[in-house]
């Protein structure tokens, strides 16, 4: 894990966003970057409490340690895993999605049958477009 920075000019002036990025193999042996957390504008006291947070977490990047969270405004109890504490007024979601409703429109989809009546009125185009997917993308 890493920190990363964006730069953002506003109104004339540059802002510096951060966010904590993972680097992370997938099956096809490419290694991709995953935004972990969205930390926003932070000085450089606090860029370097993140910096070594996450040297605390990542120190052994072979091995999988298990890490313990609590929040920073009570002690932790004593455990025999590693402590990290957390200051959770600083933590955010960033463009969080409600999958709920497509999840319950995927359900009433199957349990009504809809891919038997649509299949055969929607055959796949030439560049092989799935409009059963497409229908049902559009309906969620």
């Amino acid at each position: 894990m890493f920190l990363r920075s964006k730069t953002r000019r506003k109104d004339g002036k540059a802002h510096r966003y951060w966010s904590i990025v993972e680097n992370r193999r997938v099956a096809d042996g490419r290694v991709v970057q995953r935004q972990v957390l969205d930390l926003g504008e932070i000085n450089d006291p606090q860029k370097a409490a993140w910096c070594c947070t996450i040297e605390g977490v990542s120190e052994d990047e072979g091995a999988m340690a298990q890490v313990a969270l609590f929040p920073e405004d009570r002690p932790p109890p004593v455990l025999d895993c590693d402590v990290i504490q957390v200051r959770l007024s600083g933590l955010r979601r960033c463009r969080p999605r409600p999958w709920g409703a497509c999840w319950l429109m995927c359900e009433l989809w199957g349990q009504l049958r809809l891919d038997d009546f649509w299949q055969p009125r929607l055959p796949p185009s030439r560049k092989d477009t799935r409009w059963l997917n497409v229908l049902k993308t559009l309906v969620c």
